[in-house]
Formats: structure tokens, C-alpha cells, sequence
């Protein structure tokens, strides 16, 4: 079982161990932009269960989770190299609302299988909590259509939290394939009741913050002394500028980290923002490529992550990053690699946008489902893309109603750029999104189970095609 010892990782002859891998996006936790589908993963399943009856919409989903992981997928991730996997959880798996502390059998077994498969392949495992009861954040992807964040402040949805942890610990205890438990996705512990904020003035409740990590702690140790722990930092893992310093054994502490190439107009299109298949990217020039290289060393080091490693001389694993082409990519994990910290990229599978592994433009799901993705294209309702800003068929439209909202409003001192960004979020990424979910179950409304699978084999590893530019570097590194 891996174990901290100082600012390292080792493994059971106690010699450095390096998490090296990627991150399984869209699976257990569903992502609109990563699996095509608009608006929040909850109420697209409740739709759909509206529009095909509830056995029919549960089959399409429960073959939709077999075709993305499945064992061909994880022998790929290994034989490419990589030394761990993220598997990214949504309680609703493990856990209903309506019947809360009591555990979901179906949850746990699909994990073991994959778990189990990674064991076979000698493949380590981060179980990750990706979205908490209540939501931690206020994004698409801890499954939250409302921008409400109750978990910080209510603490029944806390308390059913720590309890899920303490049901993993048990389940898990003593098994060497599971390097550790990543407890929370990107918190953000100051955002009640959808407030928004401009992030340079966000001040985080480190006092509930720092609280709710020494409780889960404390109650997964009690249960599980072994296994190790990864803390992320508050405002979707920026912030560490107060917190706690280390207060257990085996903790690792996890930044994520998306800064921009200084070269990253020139990467190769995405095939959602397009429709078209992905071009190789421009290779920048030596001189862009020294400059870029310099400029992520700059951002990693100011890094309230970077600085909280450096302070109690802890483990850093960077557990998600996404760049664009393998300029970049090589380029950002070179300084991951010169300050020895460990990491993670987001995403592995996916229709386009990020992953290394892409569901191809002429799928049986892309087609099926055309009418709803360039729709999707057009109003740029996925949060993680354009987000319905210029470009799109509503961005000037958004910019014009932001100024008017600022001109209205008396005192001034509404941050433009938010105003923008987070009304096009819960316009077009929410309400115009949510609008466009009984339109993607109509494309699916009729047709057989038969057919029904067949349209998510699209996502299977063997319709799949890797995107080779991205898997080289990722293969260089590995290895």
C-alpha cells in the first residue's frame, strides 16, 4: 500500500512512487461537454426517464456507464504507461436523497468492477468524490443546476457526506490498488444561496473549510489508519492560504492546474466547437516554446498549491490540467516533472473537447443526436466551452444585457467580465440548457433497447479513436 513519507509517495519496499495518469471524466460522474448531453446529469435522467419510461431511460444509462470503462480501457491507460487512475464518483451512485445513510448495492458493485480490472492491469486507483451531497460548488460538474452550494452551510448534508466516506473506508480498507481517497472535487466554501463573486475578491470560510476536512478525516481514520488522503484547496483547489497546515499522517495535498499555453490559439480546433474532425495543431516556434515553458514555471510556483508544499514540505498532486496539443501538454508536464510533483490530466475519454481518447464525429451517437449537439454548438451552452459569449448565436445579445444590468443598477461596481460570465451561465448554461433536455430525449424516444445500445457503443474503447498526438507525450512521460 502506497504510503507519505515526507514530501514523497513510496511504495512497500519504500521506494518513490510517481502518480502518473489520467483522469476517468464522464463516467460515474457524467459531464455535459465530455458526454454530449445538455444541461445537469440529474435532470437530464429524470427527463429522459419522462420520455422513455423509467426502465428504458435506467437501461440507457446503466449500458451507457458499461460502454465507457470497460477492462479494454484500462489495459489501454496501462500499456500506455500510466501509473494511477482518478475515478470521479457522484454520490447519487452510492446514495438517494430520499433514503439517506443507506447505500446503493448497484454503486458499489460497478466501482469494484472497475477497481478490479485495475488490480488485474497493476493499476492504482483514486477514488474521487466529485459531487457531494448538497453540492460543493456551485459548476455543472458536481451535478448542480441550481448555483445553490448547501453543503457548507447545512449540516445533515455534511453529516451524510462524512458518513459515505466512512462506507467507502469500510469497503475499501486493506486494498493495495487504491493509492488513496481524493474526498472533495474543487470546493468553493463561501458561495451560499448562488451568490456570484469575482474570483480576486473571493474570500474563503476557512473556519467551516478546515472543520469539515479534520471531521472526515478523523472519521475515515478511525475506520481505515492506512490508506492515503488527498486535500484539495478551497475555491475549485486554488485557495491554500489558510489552510490547516498537515494535522494527520498520509495526507497529500492536490491543486488543479488549467493555466493557458502562451501559444493556444494556434491549438488544433475542438470537435464540439466545430462539428469538425480535429486538425493537428501549428507547431510553435523554439523561441514560443522556451517562452511557454517559462511562463507555466511562473504559474506553478505562484500557486497557493505550490507555495503550501513548498511550506510543510508535503506531496503536491496536480490532480487535473487540460492542454490543448501536445505542444502544450509537453511544455506544462515538463514543470510538473522539474519540481517532482505528481499528476493527473483531465480528461481521458470524451466526444472532443479534452480527452486523448475521442468518440469519433461520425458515431452513431453524434449522428443520432445532431440536432441537439449543434444546438448546443450554437447557444454554447456547456459552461466548460463558450457558455453562450461571442461566437455564439446569443453572445452579443448576453454582452448587451450585461451593460444594460450595469447602466441600471445604482453604484457602480459590478465586475464586467463575471457579470457576463455568470449570466450566460445560468441563462444559457442552465435555463436555455435545461429547455434542451426533452429535446435530446426526443431524439432517442421509440427506439428499442437493441437500438438504444447500439447508439452507446459509440463510447466503447473499440468505436473509439485515440488522439495520437496527445497520447506520445502522455506515453514519453508515463514511461
Amino acid at each position: 500500500m502506497l504510503q507519505v513519507s515526507g514530501n514523497q509517495i513510496m511504495d512497500e519496499k519504500g521506494k518513490e512512487f510517481r502518480l502518473r495518469g489520467t483522469c476517468i471524466g464522464g463516467w460515474m460522474n457524467m459531464e455535459n461537454f465530455i458526454n454530449a448531453y445538455p444541461g445537469d446529469e440529474h435532470g437530464l435522467r429524470a427527463t429522459m426517464a419522462d420520455a422513455l419510461g423509467k426502465d428504458k431511460a435506467k437501461f440507457f444509462f446503466d449500458r451507457w456507464h458499461d460502454a465507457f470503462l470497460a477492462e479494454e480501457d484500462i489495459a489501454y491507460i496501462k500499456s500506455c504507461g500510466a501509473s494511477v487512475v482518478r475515478l470521479p464518483l457522484n454520490y447519487r451512485h452510492f446514495e438517494r436523497d430520499d433514503q439517506p445513510f443507506h447505500y446503493l448495492k448497484t454503486g458499489f458493485e460497478r466501482l469494484d468492477k472497475a477497481v478490479g480490472w485495475c488490480a488485474k492491469h497493476n493499476l492504482h486507483v483514486i477514488l474521487d468524490l466529485h459531487a457531494v451531497q448538497g453540492w460543493q460548488n456551485n459548476d455543472w460538474h458536481c451535478d448542480n443546476s441550481s448555483r445553490h452550494t448547501h453543503f457548507w452551510q447545512q449540516t445533515q448534508f455534511q453529516d451524510r457526506y462524512v458518513a459515505l466516506w466512512e462506507e467507502f473506508a469500510r469497503h475499501y480498507k486493506g486494498s493495495e490498488i487504491i493509492a488513496g481517497y481524493n474526498l472533495m472535487n474543487e470546493p468553493v466554501s463561501n458561495a451560499p444561496a448562488g451568490r456570484f463573486y469575482d474570483d480576486k475578491d473571493y474570500k474563503s470560510d476557512w473556519d467551516t473549510f478546515n472543520a469539515v476536512n479534520r471531521r472526515v478525516v478523523k472519521a475515515i481514520r478511525a475506520i481505515d489508519p492506512d490508506h492515503i488522503i488527498f486535500l484539495e484547496g478551497d475555491l475549485f483547489s486554488s485557495r491554500f492560504a489558510k489552510m490547516e497546515a498537515p494535522f494527520a499522517d498520509n495526507l497529500v495535498y492536490s491543486s488543479h492546474n488549467y493555466a493557458a499555453a502562451s501559444y493556444a490559439s494556434q491549438a488544433a480546433p475542438l470537435v464540439m466547437e466545430t462539428g469538425k474532425k480535429k486538425e493537428q495543431a501549428d507547431e510553435p516556434s523554439p523561441e514560443q516554446r522556451k517562452e511557454n515553458v517559462q511562463r507555466q514555471r511562473e504559474n506553478f510556483l505562484a500557486h497557493e498549491g505550490t507555495q503550501f508544499m513548498q511550506r510543510y514540505n508535503v506531496p503536491l498532486w496536480v490532480g487535473e490540467f487540460g492542454a490543448p496539443s501536445e505542444y502544450a501538454l509537453e511544455d506544462q508536464v515538463s514543470v510538473f516533472e522539474e519540481y517532482g510533483v505528481h499528476w493527473t490530466i483531465w480528461t481521458y475519454k470524451d466526444v472532443g473537447p479534452m480527452g486523448f481518447m475521442n468518440v469519433t464525429p461520425d458515431s452513431k451517437y453524434m449522428k443520432t443526436l445532431a440536432p441537439v449537439i449543434q444546438a448546443k454548438r450554437d447557444l454554447g451552452v456547456d459552461n466548460w466551452l463558450v457558455t453562450g459569449m461571442p461566437g455564439t448565436v446569443v453572445g452579443e445579445t448576453i454582452v448587451e444585457l450585461a451593460e444594460q444590468i450595469e447602466k441600471t443598477i445604482p453604484g457602480g461596481g459590478i465586475d464586467s467580465s463575471a457579470n457576463r460570465r455568470f449570466l450566460a451561465q445560468n441563462a444559457i448554461g442552465m435555463y436555455a440548457a435545461s429547455l434542451m433536455q426533452p429535446a435530446y430525449a426526443r431524439c432517442l424516444k421509440g427506439l428499442t433497447e437493441t437500438e438504444l445500445d447500439a447508439l452507446v457503443q459509440s463510447f466503447a474503447f473499440k468505436n473509439c479513436q485515440p488522439r495520437q498526438d496527445l497520447v506520445k507525450i502522455l506515453k514519453n512521460f508515463w514511461k
